[in-house]
């Protein structure tokens, strides 16, 4: 008589929300600001993105690269460039509730490094790549041990 087949029961979890995983209350930039301003904030506070925004509306992004690239150009005086012309506008933005195996898959897809958490209409947080990977951490630490 065969044995019977041992079955491991796993118990399903829900998918973290972006809210979990995500950096609370970012630095902004408004449109009108000058190059230098944003370089000399994201170097002080160690960031590489920058939700630019109007009041609370998100109108843009801008990455460190966005700076680099502009600040690179022969004669480029960041002292007099405005973030709107340097910026990417309509910046990848989700809900603090989505879940993040989407976030993740859309930034992977899309080669973003980042995600504005948006609610109500206000920013209130960022979701970047180093969020992503301290999320994947976390799966690997506390779910997929056996």
């Amino acid at each position: 008589m065969a044995q019977p087949m041992l079955l491991r029961v796993v118990m399903s979890k829900t998918i973290p929300s972006v809210r979990k995983f995500m950096t609370t209350s970012p630095f902004t930039v408004e449109p009108a600001a000058v190059l230098a301003e944003a370089h000399n904030l994201m170097r002080e506070k160690h960031i590489r993105h920058l939700p630019v925004c109007e009041g609370v509306r998100v109108v843009g992004m801008l990455s460190d690269g966005d700076l680099y690239r502009a600040e690179s150009v022969n004669g480029a005086d960041a002292n007099k460039i405005s973030i709107k012309d340097v910026m990417t506008a309509k910046p990848y933005t989700v809900s603090p509730d989505a879940p993040i195996d989407e976030v993740v898959k859309e930034m992977a897809d899309k080669k973003f490094g980042s995600a504005v958490v948006v609610d109500n209409g206000k920013v209130v947080g960022m979701f970047t790549a180093t969020d992503a990977l301290s999320a994947f951490a976390e799966l690997l630490q506390t779910r997929l041990k056996h």
